[in-house]
């Protein structure tokens, strides 16, 4: 794989950041002009951060949906790759996953506002150099 580029961590900066609409136009970009194995490494990215949107929004449908589909595109990937730390953003997503779905939509429904505080946001980590 060639190295990535800037945009791509320009994408992941937002998404760290809690921009994650930014973060879905920038890797939504990079995505319609890319080819595999990339192509669907960004998609499973930005499907997550559209997740993450749709919960900052309390919508829980839409997160509940958008973070399955960013796992299942990511889980073709080891768990380092290149030098992004895969393994964890899957494990973070989905502890964030099992959390909104112990939550039935009713309860979301009621009191999403409060509970949406205490879901884990998950950030996407390079792999520690080891030097």
């Amino acid at each position: 794989m060639d190295e990535f580029p800037a945009e791509f961590w320009q994408g992941i900066a937002t998404f760290n950041q809690g921009e994650y609409y930014a973060c879905h136009d920038l890797l939504e970009a990079l995505w319609i002009e890319a080819v595999e194995p990339e192509k669907t490494l960004y998609q499973g990215i930005l499907q997550i951060a559209v997740a993450l949107y749709h919960l900052d929004n309390l919508n829980w449908r839409g997160a509940v949906i958008l973070l399955g589909e960013g796992l299942h595109r990511l889980s073709r990937y080891p768990d380092e790759y290149d030098t992004i730390d895969l393994g964890q953003l899957r494990t973070d997503a989905a502890q964030t996953l099992s959390k909104l779905q112990s939550i039935d939509e009713t309860t979301w429904a009621e009191s999403g506002a409060i509970l949406s505080t205490e879901i884990p946001r998950p950030i996407v980590q390079k792999v520690p150099s080891s030097l």
